[in-house]
Order: structure tokens, then sequence, then C-alpha cells
């Protein structure tokens, strides 16, 4: 599906000007998408959370293990067209998974997709433990090798997976089983596997720093994290025209003081609104960043065309502590998630 330029990348013009379900509780109180982060390996600086119990039931989708392909691929294009799908690792995959693999979006409660210089690893959790005996049952099926120990890499390989289905992403590679949190691990690396599910046990180092922006996003459907350094890298206005950079440079003068933040969180809320959270280094900052911010969201959106108008509304924008908070409600037939990673975007004091 070709993918659509609308608001993300402007969201993020103005959200990086400056620079950037169904709940599934644990014991501890925390929602499934903060256990989730929290159990991120250490180091990951990009984050794609996909809530897939929350987007079944929003798009009133009644699938089982027992769906057809074909049901799936209704699913997911009904779940693209509200910009639901856009986080996940596994939608190409996903009629092959629902057919071979013993999960899929169809069926597992969430999704997140957490990347790293080392490396990249998925992270799915499943209704019960005892629906990993049959994703165990197909891996063998499908020609993984079997680890000795319950908690190792099942070892599969690109080959073994171009040899399953051409539509397969390479993550699917090797996989690992956690019957203790009902979780399937899936990598492109068998080594750096090895280290999310250490971090998933906690036998290894996790995620630091995203806590704010994650506990601030709630209970999102699908949500895209960022830390500050790799927004200032990955959102940056250099990716467009000269013109178009003037264009923001002027922006921002005239908005005022905008600065870098620390982590960053883009959030499709049950809603229907897009909340943007950014965790700044004191809460002087954070004030002057909300009245720059919500400047900026109101005016043109250079490197995207147009303006943010055209793509959003502006419902409110605060400061609380460190903290600024952005709620924003799509205009029809726009999409503010889905771009985020993509177009010319603008972080003028990186």
């Amino acid at each position: 599906m070709p993918r659509r330029h609308w608001i993300v990348g402007a969201v993020v013009l103005v959200l990086a000007l400056a620079i950037g379900g169904f709940l599934w509780r644990r014991h501890d109180g925390s929602t499934s998408f903060a256990w989730a982060v929290e159990h991120a390996p250490g180091g990951t600086q990009r984050l794609s959370w996909t809530d897939w119990a929350a987007v079944r039931a929003h798009e009133h989708a009644d699938l089982s293990a027992r769906s057809s392909a074909a049901d799936v691929r209704r699913f997911l294009g009904r779940a693209y067209g509200d910009d639901l799908s856009s986080q996940s690792a596994l939608v190409t995959s996903a009629p092959v998974l629902q057919e071979r693999f013993g999960f899929s979006p169809a069926t597992a409660d969430w999704e997140l997709f957490s990347q790293s210089y080392q490396g990249a690893v998925v992270m799915l959790h499943l209704p019960s433990s005892g629906d990993l005996d049959e994703v165990a049952s197909d891996l063998t099926q499908l020609g993984y090798t079997e680890p000795s120990d319950d908690n190792g890499v099942w070892q599969g390989g690109e080959d073994l997976v171009a040899r399953i289905s051409p539509g397969l992403t390479p993550e699917l590679s090797y996989v690992a089983l956690d019957r203790a949190d009902s979780l399937v691990l899936t990598s492109d690396s068998a080594s750096f596997l090895g280290v999310a599910t250490d971090a998933v046990t906690g036998h290894g180092a996790r995620v630091t720093g995203l806590d704010s922006v994650v506990d601030d996003a709630g209970e999102p459907l699908a949500s895209a994290v960022y830390t500050g350094d790799y927004a200032c890298g990955a959102l940056a206005m250099a990716h467009a025209g000269a013109s178009d950079q003037a264009e923001a440079r002027r922006l921002v003068s005239a908005a005022g003081e905008v600065n870098p933040y620390s982590a960053f969180a883009m959030s499709a809320q049950p809603d229907g609104t897009v909340q943007v959270s950014f965790q700044f280094d004191s809460s002087d900052t954070a004030r002057t960043n909300a009245d720059s911010r919500a400047t900026l969201a109101r005016g043109p959106a250079p490197g995207q065309g147009g303006t943010f108008g055209d793509r959003f509304r502006v419902e409110s924008v605060t400061a609380r502590g460190s903290l600024v908070t952005m709620t924003l409600a799509p205009r029809p037939n726009a999409s503010v998630l889905s771009d985020l990673s993509t177009g010319p975007l603008l972080f003028a004091t990186c």
C-alpha cells in the first residue's frame, strides 16, 4: 500500500521543530505498554507498539486461530485505513504467521518492536502460556532447530525463512519462547535475541529514560517511542529542500525558543486522538516549549506541504513538570502516526 504523506511528518515538524485495548496488566499495576517497554533491551532507541487486542476490538474483528489468511488480510486492511497497523513489524508476514506459525496479529495480545544499533527484536504477548506449546510444535514442523534449554533460541536463519515463504520478514529468522510471561520473541540475529531474552527475564540490561512519555501515553492502540538522541537524527529537517529548511528556520524563530528533549512518544489513543509527549530537562524548559510548539502546530508545514491545520486540530498543549503533552485531533482521512519516520522533519536545535 502506498505510504500516505499526511501529518505524522507534520506533527513532528512541530514536535520536533525543536530538534524530540484491551488492557493487560501485571500484578504491579503497570499497563501492558509500560511493562513491554520496561523489558526492552538496554540501548534501545526506537520502539513501535501495537495493541492487537485493542485494534481488533476497534475494527470489530472476530478473529481466532482458525481464521483464514484472507480474514486476517481484511482485518489488517481496515486497521491500515485507520492508521493503527503502521507500527507493526509483522503486517506483511501476518497471513503466513496465521496459517503456519501458531500466532499472528489475529491472536496476539500485543506487539513491541524494539530497535537499537546492536539489533532489533519483536516481542509478542499471547493470551496464555499454553499457546506457546502450539507455537513450539509449529516451529518444529517448519524446520527450526529446537534449543536444548527451554529459554534458548530456536535456530532458523534467513534461508529457512525464505523457504517457508518469500513474504516473511527476516525478523522471524530466530525465535525464543518465554513461558513465564507468555511471550514470543523473534529477531534476525540469534545473538541479539539472546540479549533481548536476558532483558525480559531480568538477567540483562533494560532500556531506561522513557518512563515519563510512556506513562503519559496511557493505553494507546499504537505508539512510536524515541529517545531524544535517535529522534534528533531520524527526524531531521536536513532531509528537506533548501527552501523548506529556510522556511522552517523562520517559523521557529518567530514561534520563540525551542529546545531538545530527552524522550518522545506519539500515540494513537482509543478516543481517536493522537497524543504527543515530550520529556524536557526542566519545568521551565517544558513551559517555554509548550508555548512555542503550540504556535508551530497551528502554522505552515514546510517539507510536508500546506499547513498543520490541514492535517489535525490542536485540542490542547500542556506542561506538567518537565513533560509537555500535545493532544491532536486528526482531520477526516488524515493519518498522523504512520509517516512518523519518513519525510523531511525539522530539528533546528539538535
